[in-house]
Order: C-alpha cells, then structure tokens, then sequence
C-alpha cells in the first residue's frame, strides 16, 4: 500500500473498502452538487501570510470549543450511517476522537446509538439533534443525550425537508442493504467490510428502532424517516429545546448574516457556519465564503464554529483567520473510517494536525487561539 500522506490517500483506499452505496452517500451532495465542490474549491482563494526569521518553537494547537479543552480547535462532525462506512463505526470514531482530545459528535441517524457510544467510551461526547414531527421522540432523545452525559447538544437548523441526492436514489441505499444483485455485487467484492458487518449488530439506525412510536423493525423504518422531518420547525422551537437540554446548545447550519443575528438572540453557546456539506441548498454559496460577514457581523455575541469542505490543516487555519473558534471535519474522518476503521479516524486527525502545526509555524506563529486576519495575505476578493 503507498503512504498516506494526506486525506486525498485515505479517500482512496475507502473508495475500495466500503461499498459503493455507502462510499457514495459521504461523498456527494444534492442535485448538481455545485455547492458541494464549492465548499472545498473555494478555499483556494484564500491565501495565507508567510512569515520569516520569528521564534517558531514551543507552539500549541490547544483551545476550547464552548468552553471544553481540545487538543486542536476541531471535532469530528455529525454524519449520518456512519456505521455503515465501518462496523461500529460510531464507536470507533468516537474512541479515536476521545484518545486524541477533540470532540465527537455522534448524528440522531446514527447506527450505534447514544447507549451504545456511552458504554463504548470515558468522556462526554456530543449529541446532535434533528427535529421531527414527533415531539414526545424529540423529548426522549434529549433525554436519553442527557442521561448519556452528552456535554454538548448540536441543533441542526438546515433539514427541515431533505435536498435531493442522485447517486443515494440511484444507489438504491438504504440500513442495512437491501439484498438486490446490484447491492449482494457491491458488497461481495468488498469482503472486508463485510467481515466486520458479521461481526456486529449494529446494521440500522440505533436512536429510531425501538425508540420511536410504531418502529420496531426494519419495515416500519424506511416509512417513518420519510415523513418525519418537520417543516415546521422555526425559531420559536429553539427556546422549549434549549429549556429541556438545559446545557450548552450549538446551532448549527446558519449561512446567512440575518439568520446569524436571529441565531445569536436565542441564548445558544455557539453557531455552526454550514451548508450542511453541500448536501441541501445546491447553487447556495459556500461555508468558507460567508463565515468572515457572518464572523464579522456576531463574533463578539456568540462563539462562531465552522463545517464544510475542510479538507487539510491549512483549510482549518484559514476557517480560524477568518473568524472560527472550532472546526469540523465530516468527510475526512469518514475516508479514515471506512480506509482503516479506528485507525484510520486517528490517522486523519494526525494529518490535520501535522498540518495546521507546520502551517502555523510558517506563518510566524505559534499559538493558535490568536489566528485571526492578520494572519491571511489579502482579503477575501
């Protein structure tokens, strides 16, 4: 096997491990999936300041993200079917996360559910939350992130209805498989993730089955997700949410200034700048390229976090000069996790962090808490 140098690497042996459907489902948008290109292509256009002949030791990449220690401002973003990119996978990635000190956020489409990431590990994880018509579902899955000792609750604002995805609906996906000639073909030639699908229970969605009214097996499921994102949802619902988590709250999929100043009033802890990965307003512009007006505009309110399209450490100083206090990294922990299971999950981390440590230090600086514009060679065009 070549070197895994960088992401890029780890994105191509997942490619050959995981089957395609599921491959697919991390690695696309909706429709035309042009703002899914944009979010990484866009980070091209912001170009940092080099800096010579300055003390370049003792640097720290350690900061907080709503007031929790991590080892580097990045958490692992909530996705879901993670444990369809690897057995378990929720768990592995969530055990990585924790050994090398940054957040996980484990998504309500989870596979593993709550119960099963909080037997699996020793510190508090995140919990994100989408909200469905049925509320008393809502009620409980606060709770059960409560009881769990979540630290943290990730509100997700922009799903609502769900944005089209062509190669999902092509792909036929579904958790689990279905057993077509096309699916039992995808998964014969990827014998060991198989393997480690034999080995494990775990093969739907962990927080719905059994937990949400008239879901108890896999025939009920499909029919209850179709229908149950609300698009009701509104600013007025964050307030009974906020009063039942009674923790910290982050809201994320804000991409517009108005939205962030409406976000900012709410009493949330922070707000997420994010498309949703590309994966719901298709021909909307990327995260990168609001985050500075959004930064800008409510910085001083409200912690500003950042998701979409980061894809190296340099991409995750940049999202830091322009304004974020934390980052996330979705597709780039899933690569890991579907390459090489745990291991690879600790293996995208390494590389973010080599990275965003070597890039900071050719910059002239050393601690990363400080990024901020002065760090970039030149405004944003």
């Amino acid at each position: 096997m070549p070197p895994i140098l960088e992401i890029a690497d780890l994105k191509k042996l997942a490619r050959r491990r995981v089957p395609k459907m599921f491959f697919d489902y991390a690695d696309s948008g909706s429709w035309t999936e042009s703002t899914y290109r944009a979010n990484e292509e866009d980070f091209a256009g912001i170009k940092l300041r080099q800096r010579v002949l300055v003390d370049m030791t003792d640097r720290s990449l350690a900061s907080t993200m709503v007031g929790e220690p991590v080892a580097m401002p990045v958490a692992l973003a909530p996705t879901g079917l993670t444990g369809m990119q690897h057995a378990d996978g929720e768990i592995l990635a969530a055990r990585a996360a924790e050994k090398f000190g940054v957040p996980f956020t484990l998504s309500t489409m989870s596979i593993c559910s709550i119960e099963d990431v909080a037997a699996a590990t020793g510190k508090p994880f995140w919990f994100q939350l989408y909200v469905m018509r049925d509320k008393d579902f809502v009620a409980n899955l606060i709770d059960r992130a409560k009881a769990a000792g979540c630290s943290a609750l990730v509100l997700t604002l922009d799903l609502q209805i769900l944005g089209q995805r062509h190669k999902d609906l092509r792909n036929g996906l579904s958790a689990p498989p279905r057993f077509t000639p096309k699916h039992i073909w995808q998964m014969a030639t990827r014998p060991r993730w198989c393997l480690g699908m034999l080995g494990t229970q775990r093969r739907t969605f962990g927080n719905i089955v059994g937990h949400a009214k008239g879901v108890a097996d896999l025939s009920s499921l499909s029919s209850w997700t179709a229908e149950q994102f609300d698009p009701r949802l509104s600013w007025e619902d964050i307030e009974w949410i906020r009063q039942r988590w009674g923790g910290k709250l982050i809201l994320k999929g804000i991409l517009d200034r108005e939205d962030a100043e409406m976000a900012a009033r709410t009493g949330a802890d922070a707000i997420v700048v994010s498309n949703h990965g590309g994966r719901q307003l298709d021909g909307a512009d990327s995260s990168i390229a609001r985050l500075g007006e959004i930064a800008d505009a409510v910085g001083d309110r409200i912690e500003i976090q950042f998701d979409g399209g980061i894809r190296s450490g340099q991409d995750v100083l940049k999202a830091l000069c322009l304004g974020a206090r934390g980052t996330y990294i979705g597709r780039p922990f899933l690569y890991g996790l579907g390459a090489m299971g745990e291991a690879g999950v600790t293996m995208a981390l390494e590389i973010i962090r080599k990275e965003l440590d070597i890039t900071m230090a050719l910059c002239g600086k050393r601690d990363i808490k400080l990024a901020g514009k002065d760090w970039l060679a030149r405004p944003l065009a």
